[in-house]
């Protein structure tokens, strides 16, 4: 939770001043008065003593990615609507609208990219820790899919010809998937091998011990 504290000539000018601070709306403002305006003197001829107002938001880190993607999108010429969805300690955030193969880009790479920097942006902004996923139009759901399907039947081939598969390079989550849909196979290893950003997947049958 962020709080500060203003004071104004009257209740409404602090509690201005504090969602300015804050900036935000009034909508997501929790606002405590701790003092009225108080006539200070007989009559007031001392004058008046300040409002003083406390002014807190809850962060959502929801609305924080939302508004950083929507920026971030404005400023390539995207056009582009957001879903917002919570999973715990995760918070997923899909992209729609047309002609969003730039957002996505080769083999998912600027997605990559695009989630690294929302959750760098959104870690600046609230105080607890979160994981920003984010998608586009169900692309990571897609690629997983044929992932799989691919890492199957490239198994298949090893068992068949005895040889080894080395697959293109993957960034650490597409190799993860990989090795997670070949771990229960009784004759297949997989392993990784090469330097970022070229790190591969292998596929191999097991030896010695290991079959």
């Amino acid at each position: 939770m962020k709080v500060v504290e203003r004071t104004g000539k009257t209740v409404e000018e602090a509690i201005v001043a504090g969602l300015s601070e804050l900036g935000i709306s009034r909508e997501r403002a929790l606002v405590e008065i701790l003092a009225e305006p108080v006539k200070r003197g007989l009559f007031g001829l001392l004058g008046m003593t300040n409002a003083r107002v406390r002014v807190a938001y809850e962060d959502d880190p929801g609305q924080t990615a939302e508004a950083f993607l929507g920026k971030v999108c404005k400023a390539m010429g995207v056009e582009a609507g957001f879903v917002v969805k919570q999973e715990g300690d995760f918070w997923h955030i899909d992209i729609s609208g047309p002609e969003l193969g730039i957002l996505i880009g080769r083999r998912g790479d600027t997605l990559e990219a695009l989630q690294y920097i929302t959750n760098l942006a959104v870690g600046r902004q609230i105080a607890e820790r979160v994981r920003i996923i984010v998608d586009v139009e169900g692309y990571r759901q897609r690629r997983e899919e044929t992932l799989v399907r691919l890492a199957r039947r490239l198994s298949e081939k090893v068992k068949r010809t005895g040889g080894r598969v080395v697959l293109e390079p993957m960034n650490p989550h597409e190799r993860r998937i990989i090795h997670t849909a070949l771990q229960d196979e009784g004759r297949i290893t997989t392993f990784s091998e090469g330097e970022e950003p070229n790190r591969r997947v292998v596929i191999s049958l097991k030896r010695g011990r290991d079959a």
